[in-house]
C-alpha cells in the first residue's frame, strides 16, 4: 500500500477511535446521571464494611439503594437487600465500575454505593471523576498497607485516597492523623469535608454494637451513620437497617475445630491484611483464647505483594511472640529476611513456599500439638481461601472475629 494511502486509512482509523471514545463517554455520563445521589467508599480498612452498612441503613430509611463490593467476594446487592456474587472471567478490572453502575442505573435507585477497587493514585482519581463521579465520598481511614503501589509512606496512602474525593460533593472521613489531606482535596475540588469525632466514635457503645449478628467496629459504624443522617435517614432508622445485616461473604471468623483428637481455634483473619489491624487481632486472640495452646501465626505471602510481606515481618517482630511462624504462600523469603533483621528467631520460621495444601495442614498438624491457636494473616487471595475453607468445612462451632 502506498504511503499517502496508508495515510489516509491510519487517519480514519484514529477518527473512529476517537469519536468512539467520545461516544462512550457521552453515553455513560448519561447513564450516571440517571442515578441522583452517588456515594464512592475508598480506605485502606473497613470499604466494604462500611459500603454495606450505609446501604442497609439508607434501605432502613425507605431509600431504594443498590450497592456493589470488591472486598473478599465481590458481591452486587439490588434494592430489596439481596446479594448477587460477581463472577470475573479475566480478573479485576476498573472497567468494571462502568459496567456496573449501567446495571445499578436499570433499576432506577435513589442511591448507589460503590466500593473502590482500584490501588494506583492516578486509577483512583479516574474511577472518581470519569467513572462514578460521586455526589458522596466516603474515606473511610488512611493506613500504610499497598506502600508498593500507594507509598513509600503513609501519607502518600492518604493522598492517592484523596484522589477518590469528589468534585462540588461531600467527603466523609474517620482518619484523625492525617485529616489536613483530605481537607486540601475537598478544597482543591470545592467539597465539603465531615470528619468523624472520636466521640462520635464513643457513641456507638457495646448495646448497640451486640445488636449486630457478627463483630463490626464502632468506627465503621458511626460513619455510616453519619452518611445516612447527610442523606435524610434517622439514627434509629439506620441503625434498625443495619442489625438486619449478615456478615459479608469471607468475613473474618472464630472458628472452633476438633480434628483428630486436636482441639484447634483457627482465626480466619488473611483479610486484615495491614500491620496495624493484624497486630490488633494478634493480641487480641493470644489474650482471649491463648492460653495452654500452641500460638500459631500461619502468614500467606504473595510474591506480588513484597512491601506487605516486609511490613508485617517487622511489625510481627513486636507482637507477643508465637510458638511457630508458618509461612505458606509465594515470595516468602521476603517475610524471613525481614523477620530476621528484625529479631525474630529463625527457628521458629517454618518456611513451606507453594506447598499443597495437605503438605501445608500435615506440617501445621505435626508442629502444634493437640491444643493450638493458629491465628491466618497477611493475604486472603493465593492460599489464605484454601486454608480458611479447610477449617470452615472442618468447624464444631464459629464466631465472628
Amino acid at each position: 500500500m502506498p504511503v499517502p494511502e496508508m495515510l489516509v486509512v491510519v487517519a480514519v482509523l484514529w477518527f473512529f477511535l476517537v469519536f468512539a471514545g467520545i461516544f462512550e463517554a457521552w453515553r455513560h455520563r448519561k447513564v450516571v446521571s440517571q442515578i441522583p445521589v452517588r456515594i464512592h467508599v475508598n480506605g485502606t480498612r473497613g470499604k466494604t464494611s462500611v459500603t454495606r452498612l450505609i446501604a442497609a441503613g439508607l434501605r432502613g430509611g425507605g431509600k431504594r439503594v443498590c450497592a456493589k463490593t470488591t472486598g473478599s467476594a465481590a458481591a452486587f446487592t439490588d434494592p430489596d437487600g439481596r446479594e448477587f456474587s460477581l463472577f470475573r472471567i479475566s480478573g479485576a478490572n476498573i472497567i468494571e465500575q462502568m459496567r456496573m453502575m449501567k446495571r445499578m442505573a436499570k433499576f432506577k435507585p435513589d442511591i448507589a454505593i460503590v466500593e473502590c477497587m482500584a490501588l494506583q493514585p492516578h486509577y483512583q482519581s479516574l474511577t472518581e471523576r470519569k467513572m462514578v463521579r460521586s455526589t458522596h465520598g466516603v474515606i473511610t481511614n488512611a493506613r500504610p498497607d499497598h506502600l508498593d503501589v500507594m507509598g513509600p509512606g503513609e501519607e502518600d496512602v492518604a493522598l492517592a485516597l484523596a484522589g477518590s474525593t469528589p468534585v462540588k460533593g461531600a467527603l466523609f472521613t474517620a482518619e484523625q492523623e492525617l485529616i489536613k489531606v483530605f481537607q486540601h482535596s475537598c478544597n482543591d475540588r470545592g467539597s465539603k469535608l465531615h470528619q468523624i469525632t472520636p466521640q462520635q466514635v464513643a457513641e456507638i457503645d457495646d448495646d448497640i454494637l451486640q445488636h449486630f449478628h457478627y463483630s463490626e467496629h464502632a468506627e465503621n459504624v458511626a460513619l455510616a451513620l453519619h452518611v445516612c443522617a447527610n442523606l435524610g435517614v434517622n439514627r434509629e432508622a439506620a441503625l434498625q437497617g443495619m442489625y438486619g445485616l449478615q456478615p459479608e461473604a469471607g468475613a473474618m471468623r472464630i472458628l472452633h475445630v476438633e480434628y483428630f483428637r486436636r482441639d484447634i481455634i483457627f482465626v480466619n483473619a488473611f483479610a486484615a491484611n495491614d500491620p496495624e489491624s493484624t497486630g490488633s487481632i494478634w493480641n487480641k486472640m493470644i489474650n482471649s483464647y491463648g492460653e495452654d495452646r500452641t500460638h500459631v501465626a500461619l502468614i500467606n505471602c504473595r510474591a506480588d505483594r513484597p512491601h506487605r510481606s516486609q511490613q508485617m515481618a517487622e511489625a510481627a517482630a513486636s507482637w507477643p511472640v508465637a510458638d511457630l511462624y508458618l509461612l505458606i504462600g509465594s515470595g516468602t523469603l521476603m517475610f524471613v529476611r525481614k523477620a530476621m533483621k528484625h529479631g525474630l528467631d529463625p527457628n521458629k520460621l517454618v518456611v513451606m513456599e507453594n506447598a499443597s495444601m495437605v503438605d501445608v495442614t500435615e506440617t501445621l498438624f505435626s508442629e502444634c500439638g493437640n491444643r493450638a491457636l493458629v491465628v491466618g494473616m497477611c493475604n486472603i487471595h493465593g492460599g489464605g481461601e484454601e486454608m480458611a475453607r479447610f477449617f470452615q468445612n472442618r468447624a464444631t462451632r464459629e464466631e465472628e472475629l
